[in-house]
């Protein structure tokens, strides 16, 4: 293998073997009491204070993607690509506010997933059904860009025989590194990737901090980078700017604002709250989380650091997604370059397990026991979900060895816009009994069909179809967040059809949670068996 970084992957392997060997020791730490019980491999036995939950959740939403994407974003299009700094920290206040009721409400019900809340909520089996689908469907692509994650740390330190190399040994990498993990997450089931966080974000951690000193250094300093940054956007027919331009200010903000509605949407998110073995771990973590937006700041400036260091100028058909990991083996020394791509390739790894363990638990309770095998026992559950984790890790897989990443790229976009038309059911419901189940179904249907319609219709340079995640917005004539704008339409839509329903009498099924609930602490699980259950409140 011509060109392979030989220090740089002997770190790398290194650092694999030891959370490979984590992973399965994982099985033996906080053992479970009943380790055939959904709740024990899918959520940890509910049982992870507030740092390891911060590790988790850290290593959960800060993906090996997140690392590679938002520096290759600020790379290519300058300022616009510091959109994922504002939104994440408006999510965590405004998460703040519904996630310890979720909490609460599955703790003393015994939910498992978002799709369980919305059944036992609103009594409806076809709006669960959606909501859980909608969470499988946006999570697979996010599980095969953590493959693109891997893929361009491979491709910098020349694994896999080259371009010119047959599929199979191409690839051989990817194989054994998803075979490895699909082993330890059937065997470990949440405990794996929550005890592997520790590493990966400390990692993460050490990398960011050594780069955003010893960089600048070797480039001249900071004045130096933002000249050169300042010479490539200033250039005639620059791709990006140093400011985000007047027309696209709403698209920004929106974007700002519809992600970070979504981020907590998503399956693996809610499975890692769900996790926490209290609800004031949960507000602390929401408390303490914006500590990784600020990180998240200093990995955006890498972006700017490999234009100063002139990564891929003059390349027509340069990949940004690899600016980052050709930054680092050009800058740092060999081996330090393999501490990188190790926190690079861990960062794919403990995501995708939790993505996995997540759309298993989907599938498991709100699939094949709501409509399969409604006898299904915690130990069929938990069986289930262990296959479905492995086929939805094939899925990905497959999924990004047989299309073009910017497929796996536009379906991730797309997942962001599908996620968010379940806030309503789901964000609504923690509050509120007023809307109709129906009237929310509909409002779901509106806005997955206009969202998915209208990012149908976009180009790019790179593809016909879902080229982008922007669109005028009807009524402004701005151009915004087609996902934001989906959810204005959904969330008009189920509120015009729950006055129509209930003006005309439409019967509602009962709603098996209480006001008592939503506030409830651990311990006080014998609050589901009060009497006098509400039909809504």
């Amino acid at each position: 293998m011509n060109g392979v970084n030989v220090p740089a992957l002997t770190v790398f392997v290194l650092f694999f073997v030891l959370v490979t060997v984590m992973g399965f020791l994982a099985s033996r730490w906080r053992r479970a009491d009943d380790a055939q019980h959904l709740d024990e491999w899918g959520l940890g036995g509910r049982s992870f204070g507030t740092w390891v939950t911060w590790f988790l959740l850290g290593g959960d939403l800060y993906t090996a993607y997140t690392f590679v994407a938002v520096p290759a974003a600020v790379y290519a299009t300058g300022a616009a690509g510091f959109f994922a700094v504002p939104y994440t920290i408006i999510a965590y206040p405004l998460v703040f506010l519904f996630l310890p009721r979720l909490w609460s409400v599955s703790r003393v019900h015994g939910y498992v997933t978002p799709a369980d809340f919305v059944r036992g909520r609103y009594g409806s089996k076809p709006l669960s059904l959606v909501v859980a689908l909608t969470g499988i469907l946006a999570t697979m692509p996010y599980i095969a860009l953590q493959l693109v994650g891997i893929q361009a740390v491979l491709d910098v330190l020349g694994v896999g025989g080259g371009e010119n190399a047959n599929w199979f040994v191409k690839d051989l990498p990817l194989f054994l590194a998803f075979g490895v993990l699909a082993a330890y997450t059937y065997s470990s089931g949440l405990r794996a990737p929550a005890l592997i966080a520790f590493v990966k974000d400390t990692l993460i951690y050490i990398v960011i901090i050594v780069a955003v000193i010893y960089i600048p250094m070797r480039l001249g300093g900071y004045g130096h980078i933002f000249d050169a940054v300042g010479q490539k956007f200033s250039a005639p027919k620059a791709a990006g700017s140093l400011t985000v331009p007047e027309n696209k200010q709403w698209t920004y903000a929106t974007l700002a604002l519809g992600s970070a509605m979504a981020l907590f949407m998503y399956p693996h998110s809610v499975t890692g709250v769900l996790a926490s073995k209290s609800r004031n771990t949960v507000r602390r973590n929401m408390a303490i989380m914006p500590a990784y937006s600020l990180m998240l700041g200093l990995l955006a400036l890498l972006g700017f650091m490999a234009i100063a260091a002139g990564i891929g100028k003059g390349d027509k058909k340069f990949n940004a997604q690899l600016s980052v990991p050709q930054l680092f083996e050009n800058m740092f020394p060999d081996w330090f370059t393999g501490v990188a791509f190790a926190a690079i390739g861990i960062g794919a790894l403990v995501p995708a397990a939790i993505m996995s363990i997540a759309a298993a638990n989907l599938f498991t309770r709100n699939v094949y026991k709501e409509f399969l095998k409604p006898t299904a026992t915690p130990a069929d559950e938990t069986r289930v979900a262990k296959l479905a984790s492995l086929l939805v890790k094939v899925g990905a897989l497959a999924f990004v060895l047989t299309m073009d990443k910017q497929a796996a790229i536009n379906l991730q976009l797309l997942g962001g816009l599908w996620i968010l038309q379940t806030f309503v059911s789901i964000v609504g419901g923690l509050f509120t009994r007023w809307f109709h189940h129906w009237a929310l179904f509909a409002g779901w249907a509106v806005g997955m069909i206009y969202g998915t319609w209208e990012a149908y219709d976009i180009a790019s340079p790179a593809t016909k179809h879902f080229g982008g995640n922007a669109a005028e917005i009807p009524g402004i004539g701005e151009l915004g967040y087609i996902g934001l704008t989906a959810f204005v339409l959904n969330l008009v839509v189920s509120v015009v059809l729950t006055l129509a329903l209930k003006a005309f009498k439409a019967p509602e099924s009962p709603d098996e949670t209480r006001p008592g609930d939503y506030s409830a602490e651990a311990g006080d699980e014998e609050l589901k068996n009060a009497p006098e259950p509400v039909a809504a409140h």
